[in-house]
Protein backbone atom coordinates (compact mmCIF):
# COMPACT_ATOMS: atom_id res chain seq x y z
CA UNK A 1 0.00 0.00 0.00
CA UNK A 2 1.04 3.28 -1.08
CA UNK A 3 1.98 5.90 1.96
CA UNK A 4 0.90 9.54 2.32
CA UNK A 5 4.52 11.13 0.93
CA UNK A 6 6.12 13.74 3.18
CA UNK A 7 6.49 16.01 0.64
CA UNK A 8 2.69 16.32 0.51
CA UNK A 9 2.24 16.39 4.68
CA UNK A 10 4.28 19.00 4.62
CA UNK A 11 2.67 20.76 2.39
CA UNK A 12 -0.85 20.45 3.90
CA UNK A 13 0.61 21.60 7.17
CA UNK A 14 2.02 24.38 6.10
CA UNK A 15 -0.87 25.58 4.47
CA UNK A 16 -3.87 24.38 5.76
CA UNK A 17 -2.98 23.32 9.90
CA UNK A 18 -2.98 20.19 11.46
CA UNK A 19 -6.73 19.16 11.81
CA UNK A 20 -6.65 19.35 8.28
CA UNK A 21 -3.56 17.05 7.72
CA UNK A 22 -5.44 14.86 10.13
CA UNK A 23 -8.86 14.32 8.06
CA UNK A 24 -6.66 14.36 4.79
CA UNK A 25 -4.73 11.71 5.94
CA UNK A 26 -7.86 9.64 7.16
CA UNK A 27 -9.24 10.45 3.43
CA UNK A 28 -6.28 9.09 1.72
CA UNK A 29 -6.35 5.91 4.00
CA UNK A 30 -9.95 5.55 3.55
CA UNK A 31 -12.50 3.54 1.02
CA UNK A 32 -12.79 4.71 -2.28
CA UNK A 33 -16.82 4.80 -3.60
CA UNK A 34 -17.48 5.29 -7.47
CA UNK A 35 -19.90 6.31 -8.87
CA UNK A 36 -21.81 6.19 -12.22
CA UNK A 37 -23.76 8.71 -14.17
CA UNK A 38 -27.07 6.74 -16.00
CA UNK A 39 -27.70 8.45 -19.17
CA UNK A 40 -30.89 10.34 -19.37
CA UNK A 41 -31.68 8.88 -22.75
CA UNK A 42 -32.94 5.74 -21.50
CA UNK A 43 -35.55 4.86 -18.41
CA UNK A 44 -33.55 5.04 -14.99
CA UNK A 45 -35.65 2.27 -13.72
CA UNK A 46 -34.63 -0.12 -16.28
CA UNK A 47 -31.01 0.73 -16.02
CA UNK A 48 -31.27 0.21 -12.01
CA UNK A 49 -33.21 -2.98 -12.37
CA UNK A 50 -30.71 -4.59 -14.68
CA UNK A 51 -27.18 -3.54 -12.73
CA UNK A 52 -29.69 -5.18 -9.39
CA UNK A 53 -29.25 -8.52 -11.58
CA UNK A 54 -25.44 -7.95 -11.81
CA UNK A 55 -25.30 -7.73 -8.33
CA UNK A 56 -24.41 -3.92 -8.38
CA UNK A 57 -25.94 -1.84 -5.52
CA UNK A 58 -26.95 1.85 -6.48
CA UNK A 59 -27.92 4.08 -4.15
CA UNK A 60 -28.99 8.04 -5.42
CA UNK A 61 -26.83 10.96 -4.72
CA UNK A 62 -29.13 13.91 -4.34
CA UNK A 63 -29.50 17.05 -6.08
CA UNK A 64 -27.21 15.24 -9.03
CA UNK A 65 -29.47 14.63 -12.10
CA UNK A 66 -28.62 10.77 -13.04
CA UNK A 67 -26.02 10.31 -10.82
CA UNK A 68 -25.38 7.26 -7.87
CA UNK A 69 -23.13 6.34 -5.30
CA UNK A 70 -21.96 2.31 -5.75
CA UNK A 71 -22.36 0.11 -2.79
CA UNK A 72 -21.54 -3.05 -4.17
CA UNK A 73 -20.66 -5.08 -7.17
CA UNK A 74 -17.80 -2.45 -8.24
CA UNK A 75 -16.06 -4.91 -9.88
CA UNK A 76 -18.66 -5.53 -11.98
CA UNK A 77 -19.03 -2.07 -13.11
CA UNK A 78 -16.73 -2.00 -16.17
CA UNK A 79 -17.71 -5.53 -17.65
CA UNK A 80 -21.70 -5.64 -18.21
CA UNK A 81 -23.30 -5.11 -21.30
CA UNK A 82 -25.11 -1.93 -20.48
CA UNK A 83 -21.33 -0.29 -19.85
CA UNK A 84 -20.56 -1.45 -23.26
CA UNK A 85 -23.47 0.19 -24.85
CA UNK A 86 -22.92 3.31 -23.42
CA UNK A 87 -26.06 3.46 -20.80
CA UNK A 88 -24.14 5.03 -18.37
CA UNK A 89 -20.41 6.06 -17.50
CA UNK A 90 -18.26 5.36 -14.48
CA UNK A 91 -17.10 9.25 -13.16
CA UNK A 92 -16.41 10.22 -9.60
CA UNK A 93 -18.83 12.56 -8.09
CA UNK A 94 -17.00 15.35 -7.66
CA UNK A 95 -16.16 15.19 -11.35
CA UNK A 96 -19.47 15.88 -12.20
CA UNK A 97 -19.91 18.90 -10.35
CA UNK A 98 -17.69 21.35 -13.02
CA UNK A 99 -20.05 20.73 -16.20
CA UNK A 100 -23.04 21.02 -14.05
CA UNK A 101 -21.40 24.66 -12.77
CA UNK A 102 -21.25 25.56 -16.61
CA UNK A 103 -24.56 24.65 -17.43
CA UNK A 104 -24.68 25.10 -21.18
CA UNK A 105 -27.50 24.05 -23.48
CA UNK A 106 -27.97 23.34 -27.08
CA UNK A 107 -27.93 26.80 -27.81
CA UNK A 108 -24.81 27.40 -26.70
CA UNK A 109 -21.01 27.28 -28.46
CA UNK A 110 -19.16 24.78 -26.15
CA UNK A 111 -15.24 24.00 -25.98
CA UNK A 112 -14.10 21.63 -23.81
CA UNK A 113 -10.09 22.42 -24.00
CA UNK A 114 -8.77 19.71 -21.77
CA UNK A 115 -11.03 17.18 -22.78
CA UNK A 116 -9.49 13.10 -22.02
CA UNK A 117 -10.19 10.85 -21.05
CA UNK A 118 -14.04 11.96 -21.95
CA UNK A 119 -15.76 11.98 -18.31
CA UNK A 120 -16.65 15.84 -18.47
CA UNK A 121 -17.11 16.05 -22.39
CA UNK A 122 -19.77 12.79 -22.15
CA UNK A 123 -21.15 14.51 -19.44
CA UNK A 124 -21.42 18.30 -21.38
CA UNK A 125 -23.22 16.43 -24.53
CA UNK A 126 -26.10 15.24 -22.28
CA UNK A 127 -26.89 18.35 -20.41
CA UNK A 128 -27.13 19.96 -24.15
CA UNK A 129 -29.13 17.20 -24.69
CA UNK A 130 -26.96 15.88 -27.60
CA UNK A 131 -27.82 18.72 -29.73
CA UNK A 132 -26.11 22.15 -30.55
CA UNK A 133 -22.86 22.47 -30.49
CA UNK A 134 -19.48 21.02 -28.86
CA UNK A 135 -16.12 21.55 -29.16
CA UNK A 136 -13.70 18.77 -27.37
CA UNK A 137 -9.98 19.26 -27.44
CA UNK A 138 -6.98 16.93 -26.55
CA UNK A 139 -3.35 17.36 -26.73
CA UNK A 140 -1.95 14.13 -26.30
CA UNK A 141 -2.98 11.58 -29.37
CA UNK A 142 -2.64 8.88 -27.15
CA UNK A 143 -5.24 9.69 -24.84
CA UNK A 144 -7.37 10.98 -27.21
CA UNK A 145 -8.13 7.31 -28.07
CA UNK A 146 -9.92 6.71 -24.85
CA UNK A 147 -11.34 10.26 -25.81
CA UNK A 148 -12.99 8.86 -28.82
CA UNK A 149 -13.61 5.64 -27.45
CA UNK A 150 -16.19 7.36 -24.53
CA UNK A 151 -17.79 9.63 -27.36
CA UNK A 152 -18.22 6.29 -29.80
CA UNK A 153 -20.18 4.04 -26.67
CA UNK A 154 -22.12 7.05 -25.68
CA UNK A 155 -23.61 7.44 -28.90
CA UNK A 156 -22.89 11.38 -29.75
CA UNK A 157 -24.03 13.33 -32.47
CA UNK A 158 -22.93 16.86 -31.46
CA UNK A 159 -18.94 16.47 -30.86
CA UNK A 160 -15.96 18.09 -32.90
CA UNK A 161 -12.85 16.71 -31.70
CA UNK A 162 -9.53 18.95 -31.81
CA UNK A 163 -5.98 17.78 -31.17
CA UNK A 164 -4.04 21.06 -30.33
CA UNK A 165 -1.75 22.41 -27.55
CA UNK A 166 -4.29 24.41 -25.62
CA UNK A 167 -2.56 27.40 -25.29
CA UNK A 168 -2.67 27.56 -29.14
CA UNK A 169 -6.18 27.38 -30.03
CA UNK A 170 -6.88 30.80 -29.62
CA UNK A 171 -5.09 31.48 -32.65
CA UNK A 172 -7.74 29.87 -34.41
CA UNK A 173 -10.65 30.72 -32.65
CA UNK A 174 -10.90 34.61 -31.09
CA UNK A 175 -14.27 35.28 -29.68
CA UNK A 176 -16.04 32.59 -31.07
CA UNK A 177 -17.48 30.45 -27.65
CA UNK A 178 -19.86 31.37 -24.90
CA UNK A 179 -18.43 28.61 -22.79
CA UNK A 180 -15.82 26.79 -22.46
CA UNK A 181 -14.70 24.74 -19.57
CA UNK A 182 -10.97 24.63 -18.83
CA UNK A 183 -10.61 21.34 -16.12
CA UNK A 184 -6.77 21.98 -16.32
CA UNK A 185 -3.94 19.34 -15.64
CA UNK A 186 -3.06 19.57 -12.30
CA UNK A 187 -1.23 18.01 -9.25
CA UNK A 188 -4.01 15.46 -8.07
CA UNK A 189 -3.72 16.56 -4.51
CA UNK A 190 -7.55 15.77 -4.66
CA UNK A 191 -7.50 12.45 -6.28
CA UNK A 192 -4.86 10.73 -4.07
CA UNK A 193 -7.69 8.45 -2.80
CA UNK A 194 -7.97 6.82 -5.95
CA UNK A 195 -4.40 7.46 -7.09
CA UNK A 196 -2.31 6.39 -4.51
CA UNK A 197 0.86 7.09 -7.46
CA UNK A 198 0.36 10.80 -6.60
CA UNK A 199 2.33 10.46 -3.92
CA UNK A 200 5.12 8.96 -4.97
CA UNK A 201 5.69 12.31 -7.69
CA UNK A 202 4.26 15.07 -5.70
CA UNK A 203 6.08 17.97 -5.05
CA UNK A 204 5.96 21.81 -4.64
CA UNK A 205 8.00 22.35 -7.91
CA UNK A 206 5.83 20.10 -9.88
CA UNK A 207 2.87 22.15 -8.99
CA UNK A 208 4.34 25.75 -9.94
CA UNK A 209 4.93 24.10 -13.16
CA UNK A 210 1.46 23.14 -13.52
CA UNK A 211 0.37 26.44 -12.22
CA UNK A 212 2.02 28.13 -15.18
CA UNK A 213 0.23 25.69 -17.51
CA UNK A 214 -2.70 26.18 -16.27
CA UNK A 215 -2.39 30.30 -16.00
CA UNK A 216 -1.47 29.81 -20.46
CA UNK A 217 -4.61 27.44 -20.71
CA UNK A 218 -6.93 30.86 -19.20
CA UNK A 219 -5.74 32.86 -21.22
CA UNK A 220 -5.81 31.07 -24.33
CA UNK A 221 -9.78 30.37 -22.94
CA UNK A 222 -10.55 34.11 -22.54
CA UNK A 223 -9.37 34.88 -25.88
CA UNK A 224 -11.47 32.03 -27.57
CA UNK A 225 -14.57 33.53 -25.45
CA UNK A 226 -17.23 36.00 -26.77
CA UNK A 227 -17.32 39.49 -24.54
CA UNK A 228 -20.10 38.07 -21.81
CA UNK A 229 -19.29 34.08 -22.02
CA UNK A 230 -18.15 32.12 -19.32
CA UNK A 231 -15.31 29.96 -18.32
CA UNK A 232 -15.80 27.09 -15.81
CA UNK A 233 -12.11 26.60 -14.17
CA UNK A 234 -11.92 23.41 -12.32
CA UNK A 235 -9.30 21.25 -11.20
CA UNK A 236 -8.73 17.91 -8.61
CA UNK A 237 -6.07 19.50 -6.73
CA UNK A 238 -5.78 21.42 -3.16
CA UNK A 239 -2.57 23.57 -3.70
CA UNK A 240 -3.03 27.43 -3.54
CA UNK A 241 -0.53 27.53 -6.21
CA UNK A 242 -2.82 26.38 -8.70
CA UNK A 243 -6.09 27.43 -7.08
CA UNK A 244 -6.07 31.11 -5.80
CA UNK A 245 -2.53 32.24 -7.28
CA UNK A 246 -3.40 31.31 -10.90
CA UNK A 247 -6.82 32.98 -10.45
CA UNK A 248 -5.46 36.03 -8.45
CA UNK A 249 -2.66 36.52 -11.26
CA UNK A 250 -5.25 36.06 -14.04
CA UNK A 251 -7.72 38.96 -12.38
CA UNK A 252 -5.18 41.43 -12.23
CA UNK A 253 -4.22 40.92 -16.19
CA UNK A 254 -7.57 40.25 -18.11
CA UNK A 255 -10.45 41.75 -18.35
CA UNK A 256 -12.39 39.31 -16.05
CA UNK A 257 -14.54 38.63 -13.40
CA UNK A 258 -15.46 35.98 -10.82
CA UNK A 259 -19.26 35.35 -10.63
CA UNK A 260 -20.77 33.42 -8.36
CA UNK A 261 -21.23 29.28 -9.03
CA UNK A 262 -24.25 27.22 -7.30
CA UNK A 263 -22.93 23.83 -6.61
CA UNK A 264 -25.24 20.89 -5.64
CA UNK A 265 -22.80 19.88 -2.88
CA UNK A 266 -21.19 21.10 -0.03
CA UNK A 267 -18.01 23.45 -0.70
CA UNK A 268 -16.35 26.17 1.05
CA UNK A 269 -15.10 29.76 0.03
CA UNK A 270 -11.63 30.00 -1.72
CA UNK A 271 -9.39 31.98 0.51
CA UNK A 272 -8.64 35.21 -0.13
CA UNK A 273 -5.31 35.48 1.92
CA UNK A 274 -2.81 32.45 2.58
CA UNK A 275 -0.10 33.52 5.08
CA UNK A 276 1.54 36.80 4.32
CA UNK A 277 -0.24 37.01 0.65
CA UNK A 278 -3.67 38.79 0.22
CA UNK A 279 -5.36 37.89 -3.07
CA UNK A 280 -8.22 39.74 -5.02
CA UNK A 281 -11.33 39.64 -2.50
CA UNK A 282 -13.37 38.07 -5.26
CA UNK A 283 -11.77 34.90 -5.14
CA UNK A 284 -13.77 34.13 -2.36
CA UNK A 285 -16.81 33.60 -5.12
CA UNK A 286 -14.67 30.23 -6.33
CA UNK A 287 -15.00 27.51 -4.28
CA UNK A 288 -13.42 24.38 -2.67
CA UNK A 289 -15.09 20.76 -2.38
CA UNK A 290 -13.32 19.03 0.62
CA UNK A 291 -13.40 15.23 -0.30
CA UNK A 292 -14.23 14.27 3.37
CA UNK A 293 -17.26 16.31 3.23
CA UNK A 294 -19.04 14.40 0.24
CA UNK A 295 -17.27 11.19 0.46
CA UNK A 296 -15.44 12.02 -2.69
CA UNK A 297 -12.49 13.30 -4.63
CA UNK A 298 -11.37 16.87 -3.90
CA UNK A 299 -12.22 20.13 -6.49
CA UNK A 300 -11.46 23.63 -7.21
CA UNK A 301 -14.15 25.23 -8.73
CA UNK A 302 -14.46 28.77 -10.42
CA UNK A 303 -16.52 30.45 -12.82
CA UNK A 304 -15.39 33.41 -15.01
CA UNK A 305 -17.07 36.00 -16.77
CA UNK A 306 -15.15 38.10 -19.86
CA UNK A 307 -15.88 41.56 -19.60
CA UNK A 308 -13.91 43.37 -22.48
CA UNK A 309 -12.48 42.29 -25.82
CA UNK A 310 -8.93 40.78 -25.88
CA UNK A 311 -6.21 41.10 -28.81
CA UNK A 312 -6.57 39.00 -31.41
CA UNK A 313 -3.81 36.34 -31.83
CA UNK A 314 -2.39 35.83 -35.55
CA UNK A 315 -4.41 33.33 -37.10
CA UNK A 316 -2.91 29.68 -37.25
CA UNK A 317 -3.22 28.09 -40.69
CA UNK A 318 -4.81 25.04 -41.00
CA UNK A 319 -4.09 22.55 -43.28
CA UNK A 320 -6.79 22.15 -46.20
CA UNK A 321 -8.17 18.81 -46.30
CA UNK A 322 -11.06 19.49 -48.54
CA UNK A 323 -13.63 18.49 -45.75
CA UNK A 324 -17.11 20.19 -45.78
CA UNK A 325 -20.58 19.98 -44.20
CA UNK A 326 -23.00 18.74 -46.58
CA UNK A 327 -26.80 18.53 -45.91
CA UNK A 328 -29.26 16.06 -46.25
CA UNK A 329 -30.33 17.31 -49.65
CA UNK A 330 -27.01 17.33 -51.42
CA UNK A 331 -26.66 15.20 -54.44
CA UNK A 332 -23.50 13.62 -52.76
CA UNK A 333 -24.99 12.41 -50.01
CA UNK A 334 -28.55 12.06 -50.74
CA UNK A 335 -29.16 8.53 -52.90
CA UNK A 336 -26.89 6.84 -49.76
CA UNK A 337 -30.14 8.17 -47.57
CA UNK A 338 -32.34 7.41 -49.86
CA UNK A 339 -31.04 3.63 -49.79
CA UNK A 340 -30.77 3.27 -45.93
CA UNK A 341 -34.39 4.55 -45.60
CA UNK A 342 -35.37 2.36 -48.00
CA UNK A 343 -33.06 -0.97 -46.95
CA UNK A 344 -34.23 -0.40 -43.65
CA UNK A 345 -37.88 1.12 -43.85
CA UNK A 346 -37.78 4.71 -42.20
CA UNK A 347 -38.75 8.14 -43.94
CA UNK A 348 -36.68 10.06 -45.61
CA UNK A 349 -37.09 12.84 -42.96
CA UNK A 350 -34.96 11.35 -40.02
CA UNK A 351 -32.02 11.75 -42.10
CA UNK A 352 -32.63 15.37 -42.24
CA UNK A 353 -31.71 15.96 -38.77
CA UNK A 354 -28.07 16.03 -39.12
CA UNK A 355 -25.39 17.14 -41.72
CA UNK A 356 -22.20 14.72 -43.55
CA UNK A 357 -18.98 14.51 -44.28
CA UNK A 358 -17.28 12.62 -46.60
CA UNK A 359 -13.81 11.28 -45.14
CA UNK A 360 -12.20 9.29 -48.15
CA UNK A 361 -14.99 6.02 -48.62
CA UNK A 362 -16.38 6.49 -45.03
CA UNK A 363 -19.29 9.12 -44.08
CA UNK A 364 -19.73 10.91 -41.10
CA UNK A 365 -22.89 12.42 -39.37
CA UNK A 366 -23.28 15.49 -36.75
CA UNK A 367 -26.20 17.57 -35.89
CA UNK A 368 -27.75 19.61 -38.19
CA UNK A 369 -27.93 22.58 -36.25
CA UNK A 370 -23.95 22.14 -35.26
CA UNK A 371 -22.31 24.87 -36.25
CA UNK A 372 -17.98 25.41 -37.23
CA UNK A 373 -16.57 28.40 -39.38
CA UNK A 374 -14.82 25.38 -41.18
CA UNK A 375 -13.75 22.06 -40.42
CA UNK A 376 -10.53 21.39 -41.81
CA UNK A 377 -8.87 21.77 -38.26
CA UNK A 378 -10.94 18.52 -36.57
CA UNK A 379 -9.63 15.37 -35.94
CA UNK A 380 -13.16 13.75 -36.29
CA UNK A 381 -16.64 15.89 -36.40
CA UNK A 382 -19.84 13.74 -35.27
CA UNK A 383 -19.55 10.02 -35.54
CA UNK A 384 -19.85 7.13 -38.25
CA UNK A 385 -22.90 6.65 -40.65
CA UNK A 386 -21.33 4.26 -42.70
CA UNK A 387 -18.78 3.10 -45.48
CA UNK A 388 -18.72 3.18 -49.79
CA UNK A 389 -18.17 -0.50 -50.68
CA UNK A 390 -16.12 -1.44 -53.85
CA UNK A 391 -19.94 -1.46 -55.87
CA UNK A 392 -21.26 2.36 -54.54
CA UNK A 393 -23.49 1.05 -51.61
CA UNK A 394 -23.40 2.20 -48.15
CA UNK A 395 -23.26 0.10 -45.76
CA UNK A 396 -24.06 1.75 -42.22
CA UNK A 397 -21.49 1.86 -39.31
CA UNK A 398 -22.37 -0.11 -35.93
CA UNK A 399 -22.72 3.65 -34.35
CA UNK A 400 -25.18 4.67 -36.65
CA UNK A 401 -27.20 1.44 -35.91
CA UNK A 402 -27.51 1.98 -32.73
CA UNK A 403 -28.80 5.87 -33.01
CA UNK A 404 -30.59 5.33 -35.80
CA UNK A 405 -32.14 1.80 -35.09
CA UNK A 406 -34.61 2.54 -33.05
CA UNK A 407 -36.87 3.91 -36.33
CA UNK A 408 -35.81 0.69 -38.47
CA UNK A 409 -38.25 -1.83 -39.18
CA UNK A 410 -37.01 -4.02 -41.89
CA UNK A 411 -33.48 -5.69 -42.03
CA UNK A 412 -33.60 -5.88 -37.97
CA UNK A 413 -32.99 -9.41 -36.72
CA UNK A 414 -33.48 -9.99 -32.51
CA UNK A 415 -31.42 -12.40 -30.58
CA UNK A 416 -33.61 -13.98 -27.82
CA UNK A 417 -30.86 -16.83 -26.60
CA UNK A 418 -27.77 -15.86 -24.71
CA UNK A 419 -25.83 -18.01 -26.69
CA UNK A 420 -26.45 -15.72 -29.51
CA UNK A 421 -25.49 -12.85 -27.58
CA UNK A 422 -22.39 -13.83 -26.87
CA UNK A 423 -21.05 -14.91 -30.18
CA UNK A 424 -21.89 -11.39 -31.36
CA UNK A 425 -20.81 -9.06 -28.71
CA UNK A 426 -17.57 -11.68 -29.30
CA UNK A 427 -17.52 -10.64 -32.93
CA UNK A 428 -18.41 -14.19 -34.08
CA UNK A 429 -20.49 -15.81 -36.56
CA UNK A 430 -24.19 -17.75 -35.73
CA UNK A 431 -24.11 -20.10 -37.53
CA UNK A 432 -27.72 -21.08 -38.61
CA UNK A 433 -30.61 -19.61 -41.15
CA UNK A 434 -31.34 -16.58 -40.61
CA UNK A 435 -33.54 -16.08 -44.13
CA UNK A 436 -32.86 -13.51 -46.65
CA UNK A 437 -28.99 -12.49 -46.91
CA UNK A 438 -27.26 -9.01 -46.32
CA UNK A 439 -26.85 -6.40 -44.10
CA UNK A 440 -28.62 -6.65 -40.78
CA UNK A 441 -29.54 -4.55 -37.79
CA UNK A 442 -29.00 -6.77 -34.41
CA UNK A 443 -31.36 -6.11 -31.43
CA UNK A 444 -31.47 -7.51 -27.77
CA UNK A 445 -34.28 -7.22 -25.91
CA UNK A 446 -34.54 -3.62 -25.33
CA UNK A 447 -31.13 -2.78 -27.37
CA UNK A 448 -29.67 -2.39 -30.55
CA UNK A 449 -26.42 -3.83 -30.73
CA UNK A 450 -25.24 -3.19 -33.81
CA UNK A 451 -24.22 -4.66 -37.46
CA UNK A 452 -23.96 -7.80 -38.67
CA UNK A 453 -24.18 -9.70 -42.23
CA UNK A 454 -26.25 -12.30 -42.59
CA UNK A 455 -24.97 -15.08 -45.60
CA UNK A 456 -25.43 -18.90 -46.08
CA UNK A 457 -22.79 -19.78 -43.42
CA UNK A 458 -24.60 -17.76 -41.09
CA UNK A 459 -24.49 -13.89 -38.95
CA UNK A 460 -21.24 -12.62 -39.12
CA UNK A 461 -20.99 -9.65 -36.50
CA UNK A 462 -19.79 -6.27 -37.24
CA UNK A 463 -19.85 -5.08 -33.41
CA UNK A 464 -16.04 -3.20 -33.37
CA UNK A 465 -13.56 -4.61 -31.73
CA UNK A 466 -12.87 -1.09 -30.03
CA UNK A 467 -16.01 -1.74 -28.07
CA UNK A 468 -15.13 -5.20 -26.82
CA UNK A 469 -11.81 -4.99 -25.72
CA UNK A 470 -12.93 -5.39 -22.06
CA UNK A 471 -14.12 -8.05 -20.51
CA UNK A 472 -18.38 -8.34 -21.34
CA UNK A 473 -20.34 -10.25 -18.47
CA UNK A 474 -23.33 -11.43 -20.11
CA UNK A 475 -26.93 -12.50 -18.21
Amino acid sequence: MIELSSNISNYVLNYFGSEFLDKYRDFFNGEYLPSIRISPFIEEEKILASLAGYGIELDKIADIPNAFRVLKGAEKLGKTLEYTLGKYYIQSLSSMIPPIALKPDENDLVLDLCSAPGSKLTQLAEIMKNKGTLYSNEISVDRIKSLIYNIEKMNFTNVGVLNFKGEMLSKIYSGYFDKILVDAPCSGLGIVQKKGEVSNWWNETQAEKLSEIQFRLLVSALKMLKTGGEILYSTCTMTVEENEFVLDKFLSKYPVELIDVELPVKSIEAFTKIKEREFNPSIKKARRILPWEINSEGFFVAKLRKTGETEVPERLEIRNRDLNLISSNNNAIKKHLQSIASYYGTGTSLYNDYKYIFKGSDIFFVNADWQAQGINEFLRVGTKLGSINKRGDIQIHTLAAQILGANFTQNVIELTSLEDLKVYMNGGTIKRDFGPTGAKVIRYKDYILGTAVNSKEGLKSQFPRALRTHEIILR
